[in-house]
């Protein structure tokens, strides 16, 4: 039992933990970031949120662009 154990188990763990390392946990995408030069929490209430604050929801409604959508100071 403990071989049959270890031939399936074995590589089950290593492709479930394979799987954890590659999904990030942020919901927001790299490539905005990255397009704009801003950090996640310019357009989410904080990192790692799904939540868009106003600067977020702007940029949302004017098709991924932030020539409209200043941030309130």
């Amino acid at each position: 039992m403990s071989t049959r154990l270890l031939k399936i188990g074995l590589p089950a763990a290593i492709l479930v933990a394979g799987f954890l390392v590659t999904v990030p946990a942020s919901f927001g995408k790299v490539e905005y970031s990255k397009k704009e030069g801003k950090n996640c929490a310019f357009c989410h209430v904080a990192a790692g949120k799904k939540e868009l604050n106003d600067v977020g929801k702007c940029y949302a409604e004017h098709d991924h662009s932030l020539t409209a959508c200043a941030p309130k100071s």
